[in-house]
């Protein structure tokens, strides 16, 4: 029953987050890098501290932090990796298309941020738990390509000048190169919160309750993801000659677009704070514990096609195309359940 609950909040942060992109439709006349930054200061740096404030106090997270400097930097420093993974995985797509960019990229960080923390902290993949550990990563890879493939049967059915356009900068090897890098660089967030575990338990020694203790952890690195985005940003301002962008808005104009940044900011995090809430309801050593990134990746996937459907970005796809989402997505639903199978 525990697992259940846990899986259901996971699911509504998984949910918030495939929304977080629906507000930022609503942004008007701000440059890419602007609106980016933008939100990023909500979704990696207000939202995040808010968190961090419900597990513990100010002072007491200073005291958590300086405890163990080392978890604490070696959190900071995946972060900044993640930010890299999140920079690239916009331009895997560009050079292999959204189906097959998405699927490698998706696919590498379910499975690198799933397996590498379970290796750093002792477990035998090739022991009865490490292999049902395996069997699940391995739906979710399969659940994930056969999302990646429908896709593929949707851009066939593209009009003629929407494909070129989506195809134009196609390049294979550059573009798996790329989405391997995004993929990797993707599960440093995953690796942070490992990391960052002796911080987690410091704010539970300090009186955090466990349902908000990764709060803290969650802070660290997406503090570390926001200076990776914030040195690129100002590099394109600096490129694109934006940086003055912001202030000649209109009244109008800044409070529409701060209120949608603010919100998708909310919704972007609300994936990891209810991934904190939702392991707290999984056994510490448990297969789902250490599944619990994989779960993350797949509904992510499953609620953002969800989004695709009722926003009619696969009308006009094809029934070849709808059946094999269809069938990925139930694949990926599968995997969440396989753990508590055995």
């Amino acid at each position: 029953m525990n697992a259940i609950i846990g899986l259901l909040i996971i699911a509504v942060g998984s949910m918030g987050q495939s929304s977080s992109y629906v507000p930022i439709n609503k942004i008007r006349e701000w440059s890419w890098e602007n609106f980016w930054l933008t939100q990023g200061v909500f979704a990696w740096l207000v939202f995040p501290l808010l968190g961090a404030f419900i597990s513990n106090s100010p002072a007491e997270l200073i005291g958590i932090y300086t405890i163990h400097p080392s978890a604490t930097w070696q959190a900071i420093g995946y972060g900044v990796l993640w930010g890299i993974g999140g920079l690239t995985f916009g331009l895997s797509m560009r050079y292999l298309g959204i189906a097959l960019g998405q699927s490698v990229a998706l696919g590498t960080c379910a499975a690198f941020g799933t397996l590498i923390p379970a290796i750093l902290t002792g477990t035998n993949l090739f022991s009865p738990k490490g292999l049902i550990l395996l069997l699940a990563v391995a739906v979710t890879l399969a659940g994930i390509a056969l999302v990646g493939y429908a896709g593929s049967l949707r851009s066939k059915n593209m009009p003629e000048e929407e494909r070129r356009k989506a195809i134009k900068d196609f390049a294979l090897k550059k573009g798996l190169l790329i989405a391997l890098l995004s993929g990797v660089m993707s599960a440093c967030f995953s690796l942070g919160l490992s990391a960052g575990i002796p911080v987690k338990e410091a704010a539970i020694a300090a009186g955090a309750k466990d349902l908000f203790a990764q709060n803290p952890v969650t802070l660290l690195v997406t503090v570390g993801g926001f200076l990776t985005n914030l040195a690129y940003c100002l590099y394109m301002n600096r490129k694109n000659k934006t940086g003055g962008e912001i202030k000649r808005s209109s009244k109008a104009v800044l409070t529409n677009n701060i209120l949608f940044c603010a919100l998708a900011g909310l919704l972007w995090y609300s994936q990891f704070f209810g991934l904190g809430m939702g392991q707290s309801f999984f056994e510490p050593d448990s297969v789902m514990m250490a599944f619990s990134w994989s779960i993350l990746m797949s509904l992510n996937v499953v609620f953002s096609n969800v989004w695709g459907i009722i926003l009619k970005e696969w009308k006009g796809a094809g029934k070849n195309a709808v059946t094999y989402l269809a069938l990925g997505m139930a694949v990926l639903i599968i995997s969440l359940v396989i753990p508590n199978l055995f």
